[in-house]
Order: C-alpha cells, then sequence, then structure tokens
C-alpha cells in the first residue's frame, strides 16, 4: 500500500497522507514521496494547485514513533540528515510555483502542525486540532519558527512554540494560522469549492505572485520595490497577461 496518493481532479492535484493506521505521521518514506510528487506535479501544465490531505481521521500527527527512537540512536551527522529532509519538504513547497494548500482534518501536531504552516494555504474543518507540542517532550519547533516568524506576532508565536498547548481551528483562523473554516459534514467539497478558483486564473500570473511574495522575505522596502518592479515586467511579457489585457480592452 502507497503511504502517498496522488490523484486529479479538474487541474488540481490531491495528495494524500496514507498512513491512517498511525495517523498520517511522517517517516522518511513519505517525506521523500511528498517531495518527488510535488517536483513530478510541476512539470505538469494543466495542473493549477496542489492539495495535501489526511486519510481516515486526521492529517498528521507529526514524526513517526520509529523516527523519535532513531532520534536517541542517531549520531549527529544522522539527525542533522534526518532534520535536513524536513526542512527540503518545506522548500520544496515554498519553491513551488503552483499553490500548495493543505487541508486540515483531525489534527494536525508537531510536525504535521509544521507541514500544514509550510503551506500557502490552510484550510480547516471545524473540529480541526492545531499545535506544536514538541517543548513538552524536550525538543524544539526549530524548522516551524521560521514559518511563524511571517504568519504570527513575535509573542504569540513564543506563547505557542514554548507552552505546547493545542488549540482549535476556529483559534487558528483568528491568528491568521489558517485562512477558512468549513464545517465537517461538507469540508472536502467545500475545499474543492475553494480551491476552483486557480483553474480559471492565468497560472503564470499565480506562480509569479507567489515568487515574488516570498522573495520579499527579509529585504528592506526599497529592495521590495525594486524585486516587484521586476516581476511586474516579467508578467507583462506573459501571453497570459497580454490575452487578458486584450480581453479586457475589448469589453
Amino acid at each position: 500500500m502507497s503511504e502517498l496518493i496522488c490523484e486529479f481532479d479538474d487541474s488540481v492535484a490531491f495528495l494524500t497522507l496514507n498512513r491512517p493506521e498511525k495517523r498520517n505521521a511522517l517517516n522518511e518514506t513519505l517525506v521523500n514521496s511528498l517531495k518527488k510528487t510535488l517536483l513530478e506535479i510541476e512539470e505538469k501544465d494543466d495542473t493549477h494547485a496542489v492539495v495535501i490531505r489526511g486519510a481516515g481521521k486526521d492529517f498528521c500527527s507529526g514524526a513517526d514513533l520509529s523516527v523519535l527512537q532513531k532520534v536517541t540512536q542517531a549520531d549527529i551527522m544522522e539527525n542533522l540528515a534526518d532534520a535536513e529532509n524536513l526542512m527540503s519538504l518545506f522548500l520544496t513547497i515554498r519553491k513551488l510555483s503552483l499553490p500548495v494548500i493543505a487541508a486540515v482534518t483531525g489534527r494536525a501536531l508537531a510536525g504535521g502542525c509544521g507541514l500544514a504552516t509550510a503551506c500557502d494555504i490552510v484550510l480547516a474543518s471545524r473540529s480541526a486540532r492545531f499545535g506544536y507540542p514538541e517543548v513538552k517532550i524536550g525538543f524544539v519547533p526549530a524548522m516551524v519558527m521560521a514559518l511563524l516568524k511571517r504568519n504570527l506576532p513575535e509573542k504569540k508565536a513564543f506563547e505557542l512554540i514554548t507552552q505546547g498547548f493545542d488549540f482549535s481551528a476556529e483559534e487558528a483562523e483568528k491568528m491568521g494560522l489558517v485562512n477558512k473554516v468549513f464545517e465537517d459534514k461538507n469540508f472536502h467539497e467545500s475545499v474543492k469549492s475553494y480551491v476552483s478558483v486557480y483553474k480559471d486564473l492565468p497560472r503564470s500570473a499565480v506562480k509569479l505572485s507567489k515568487k515574488l511574495l516570498y522573495q520579499m522575505d527579509g529585504i528592506g522596502f526599497d529592495a521590495s520595490l525594486q524585486i516587484g518592479a521586476e516581476i511586474n515586467t516579467i508578467a507583462r511579457f506573459t501571453k497570459d497577461c497580454r490575452d487578458g489585457i486584450a480581453k479586457f480592452l475589448k469589453k
């Protein structure tokens, strides 16, 4: 049985973490499969968005128990390689030209919550629960901090990572970690409806918008404006932009 299922529906790729008996916990195989599949989807011209979801009740409970056991037995270089493997997944999501959407049901905890946070958009069922509980076992949600610093006020981020409590989908939405909360009963239909907007948008414009938004991380105002001017110029030469302008002028 594959630990990752990839399905396509109306120009959207749905990636399902398929370890329901393990609450879709992350192991090396699943992380590598996600990276490989995302890069393959990148090459498909007819795909406009990616949705990551979990099979069964939960989105993802974090690291697999076997991974945690290995942590205490591995040397520093082995542990670094393992950490960098997850890091490269987060970078793959960030650098992918397509929007990557997390569709969270049940629990998204620890590395699972990190995976959701790494996505461009997070949609949650009303009963979903989130949390970064690593501190409770003496661990640190270290790579997630790079994401939280870009999503939350510093004091709220500090509270989440140093207390390790879980919180509801509604609380996550108020914080800005979740874009939309949908009712449990029709969650998957609501996700499909929400994501369908991308099939009608010019892929090049979405791609350049994502690239520019994240490229502005950590640089000054002047540099941000300069990059914006360059991306603006590039967009003008795309077929999507020229077709869109022509269509608009005909109205």
